[in-house]
């Protein structure tokens, strides 16, 4: 039987939702509302929280000093599950639309918390777009079903927390001096990092990798974030990047030249990982598979855990690289995408540190490894 790419998409996607129910295993106590029959309602609150950077932000397309911010939380049966939505400009959503949308959200009408897909599809259905505000509601219901059980959420899915990638650590672009001096600053971060990830497409790729070498001799990840328009040249950088000591090469060229990407990534002697060019699970097989080696998974693209977890599976039927990775986020949203660390070849998870008012602790980096804490749900706590 000859299967389409949308109907291998829905197929892998119901295989993968059918993998993920969780075999509840109750902790020190069975939730008081399985004992009485009762069922009492979820509850869904939010605010605005907007994040400051450690230091200004800069990429191929602009640079930032903070990034809008909503906290979410989910409450039921007097357990609180949390959830954030990270609205970098891209994205092209903002405190307002994410306001919007939540002011919508009823809850309420769900009397069972671990109907996830039932809840989330209602979620989906409630307006297009809106990623990020969908995935601040997901990440919240799924802290609070961990909580509920008392069990971390990479439990439930049957995952080895000792199987998670080391991480990297992001450098803007910057002048020399002020690169030189933030890589320096990286390598006196008590994780002990092994992996740096420099942003590249601004026209000084060379000075950038030549100003961080200068410093450290640590592996390198770059992303360029859209800002190569040429395949020859960027063929001709990528080489020389690998000589560099550069293992990936993340969003080379803009996300509508697709035949350029397929080209690139035939002849490119690293990896080359999807970033802007997707958000949701269709686009994989549609715009992805063929024209990237991977996929760089954000929640707040996906939508949260649901549809990201998915994603992985589908990624790996079509022999792709997998990575994780965040927004400037808090540790709400970087420990939330962390529980899908063991399943992954790659991990970008340094949001929470490029912020100076986290409100939460949860993921650490240790040895520059993704470690994952043993707390219930998504693994956090409000400082």
């Amino acid at each position: 039987m000859l299967i389409n790419r949308r109907n291998f998409t829905k197929i892998i996607g119901i295989s993968a939702a059918g993998a993920m129910v969780p075999k509840i295993a109750f902790g020190k106590s069975v939730p008081a509302y399985l004992k009485n029959g009762s069922r009492p309602k979820m509850k869904l609150t939010f605010k605005p929280y907007p994040l400051q950077m450690q230091h200004t932000f800069t990429v191929a397309e602009y640079s930032r000093n903070s990034t809008p911010d909503i906290l979410t939380q989910i409450e039921y049966d007097g357990v609180v599950g949390y959830g954030e939505a990270s609205m970098p400009p891209y994205l092209g959503e903002s405190i307002q639309t994410a306001t919007k949308f939540l002011s919508q959200v009823n809850l309420e009408q769900f009397s069972d918390p671990f109907l996830t897909d039932d809840i989330l599809t209602y979620i989906d259905s409630i307006a297009v777009g809106n990623p990020a505000a969908k995935a601040s509601v997901d990440i919240a219901l799924h802290d609070l079903q961990g909580k509920l059980v008392n069990e971390p959420l990479y439990r439930l899915w049957g995952l080895n927390p000792e199987k998670t990638p080391d991480t990297d650590f992001t450098i803007g672009i910057d002048k020399p001096d002020v690169v030189r001096a933030k890589t320096e600053e990286a390598l006196k971060m008590k994780q002990h990092l092994k992996i740096l990830k420099v942003k590249l497409g601004r026209g000084n790729d060379q000075e950038m990798i030549d100003t961080v070498r200068s410093v450290t001799d640590l592996p390198l990840y770059v992303d360029v974030n859209q800002g190569w328009k040429d395949r020859n040249k960027a063929l001709d950088m990528i080489y020389w990047l690998k000589e560099k000591g550069v293992l990936l090469v993340e969003q080379p060229m803009p996300k509508n030249q697709l035949d350029d990407m397929a080209w690139l990534t035939e002849y490119s002697p690293l990896p080359t990982m999807a970033d802007e060019a997707f958000q949701r699970l269709p686009d994989i097989v549609d715009k992805i598979h063929g024209a990237y080696s991977g996929i760089n998974i954000k929640l707040m693209k996906s939508t949260g855990l649901w549809e990201a977890k998915k994603m992985i599976t589908v990624a790996r039927a079509l022999k792709m690289k997998v990575m994780i990775g965040c927004m400037t986020e808090t540790s709400c949203g970087v420990s939330a995408v962390a529980q899908l660390a063991p399943l992954v070849d790659y991990a970008d998870l340094d949001g929470n540190l490029l912020i100076k008012n986290d409100p939460f602790t949860g993921m650490k980096i240790v040895n520059g490894k993704v470690t994952l804490t043993n707390l219930p749900g998504i693994g956090i706590k409000k400082v």
